[in-house]
């Protein structure tokens, strides 16, 4: 017999409710990065990546509808997503800050398309725009991957708000 919990039948829906539920599930954190089309790059921190598909080789992201990055990432052909490792707390947070140049002391490379790989990260997926999908406050981007490539390490995990470093962090 199921029956409902008592405390959704208590409580009305409530957005901090939601985002404090869904911190609860463990997430890998990714910098996402293209370049402009002046030549200068751009990217930013998410945990919102996924698998889609092994044949074709799909991946998916989900950024923000008030982001300032999303006229770019919308109109870009590429971008690279980086999975970064469990030393690179510090990108996923200068990569969320404000910061004008994000990329200012990062060390990269570029891809086969010209856009940033970031040194050390544990994977990387190199990816032609395939298609967006508007959903809820969120754009849902899918990526088709053209190349990546791995380095296997701890990753740099995210949950209930804080990033979970190995012991001696």
């Amino acid at each position: 017999m199921h029956t409902r919990s008592p405390r959704s039948e208590q409580r009305d829906f409530d957005t901090r409710h939601f985002r404090d539920a869904l911190s609860q599930f463990a997430t890998g954190v990714t910098v996402i990065t293209t370049r402009l089309e002046s030549g200068t790059f751009l990217g930013l921190t998410a945990s919102s990546f996924n698998s889609v598909s092994l044949d074709p080789p799909l991946i998916l992201w989900s950024l923000g509808t008030r982001a300032n990055s999303l006229p770019v990432f919308t109109g870009n052909s590429h971008y690279v997503v980086n999975v970064l490792s469990s030393e690179q707390a510090w990108l996923a947070e200068q990569f969320a800050s404000r910061k004008t140049n994000r990329f200012e002391g990062v060390d990269y490379t570029l891809s086969r398309t010209g856009h940033p790989i970031l040194t050390g990260a544990s994977a990387w997926f190199e990816c032609h725009n395939r298609s967006r999908y508007p959903e809820g406050d969120h754009v849902i981007f899918v990526g088709e991957v053209e190349h990546c490539e791995f380095t296997p390490q701890p990753p740099l995990v995210f949950h209930s708000g804080q990033f979970l470093l190995p012991p001696n962090k």
